[in-house]
């Protein structure tokens, strides 16, 4: 895991340095709203089609902006992202393919226009319920739903910021709260609560960068990077969550997109089920999710 957060962080930072070259100054008094949203499609139709396989559709709605304003000393910065897919076929019928939700807000007070001294909330979860799927694709129970997992944090810390492009955030005064809002799944301890406890709190470290650059004609990269550490037995293992949105504009209308998602949380027990049904919870795994899709987009 130690591996993997050095690249995460490595392959950022590479990112934030070949975007200092941009002189987007935060002016005072002036609203930023940067960002995207869209709406990719799939469909694959097959008739007496020899080769097999079935008929499908998919579509995933998404959104993610940005909305900044400086006003003298003070900074106010606001992140959104919000994104639900679906994919249909006839014999595993709906079954939901994604799923977010991830606001940020923070408040922060500089004297030079660059270090800003800050306090960040943050608010992840999703909107509907997560099912475990067996090998032939039967659903067994659902394993996640809104507020189940819910996470917040709440942090004091200082953030560096230069222009609209990227910036970089350190908290060594971090909570860390995790809700589980469900009886179902409180029971099972799941999510890293104690079982019957619908809410966990850590206290610890925290790191966030975010960088939002237009790398080419038409191409836009979006990605947004939290590290987090609690101050206990723990202390070192690293909770990452690393977002990334790499949006190419095909003309005025459509657009080609790349999401991916890496996390990994010693807290979250990964699930295995067994051919003939039965659950096996294993350790914490890396989760990762890619997505490529093509569709409606409009940049704002």
């Amino acid at each position: 895991m130690k591996h993997l957060l050095f690249i995460s962080i490595f392959i950022f930072f590479v990112a934030v340095v070949n975007a200092q070259d941009d002189k987007a100054k935060l002016e005072d008094g002036k609203w930023y709203l940067k960002g995207v949203t869209g709406l990719n499609l799939s469909q694959t139709a097959l008739s007496n089609w020899s080769a097999g396989g079935e008929s499908s559709v998919a579509g995933t709605a998404y959104m993610n902006g940005t909305l900044t304003r400086k006003s003298g000393n003070w900074l106010w910065a606001n992140a959104l992202a919000l994104e639900y897919g679906l994919t249909n076929t006839k014999t595993q019928g709906t079954r939901k393919v994604s799923d977010k939700i991830d606001f940020t807000t923070q408040l922060g007070y500089s004297t030079n226009d660059k270090w800003f001294y800050t306090v960040m909330g943050d608010f992840k979860s999703q909107f509907a319920k997560g099912y475990n799927y067996s090998k032939d694709g039967e659903r067994s129970r659902y394993i996640s739903r809104f507020m189940a997992p819910g996470y917040s944090n709440i942090s004091l810390g200082i953030e560096y910021r230069p222009n609209t492009v990227y910036s970089i955030y350190l908290s060594p005064a971090a909570g860390k709260l995790t809700f589980v809002q469900d009886d179902y799944l409180s029971d099972l301890g799941s999510f890293g609560v104690n079982p019957g406890d619908k809410f966990k709190a850590e206290f610890g470290a925290y790191l966030k960068g975010r960088l939002q650059k237009k790398i080419m004609e038409n191409v836009e990269v979006i990605s947004t990077a939290d590290f987090f550490t609690a101050y206990s037995k723990s202390f070192g293992n690293i909770d990452v969550n690393w977002d990334v949105l790499l949006s190419m504009k095909i003309n005025k209308f459509l657009s080609a997109t790349i999401n991916t998602t890496l996390k990994y949380d010693d807290d979250v027990k990964s699930i295995k089920i067994e051919d003939d049904g039965t659950e096996v919870k294993r350790g914490p795994r890396v989760q990762f999710k890619e997505m490529l899709g093509i569709g409606l987009a409009y940049n704002f």
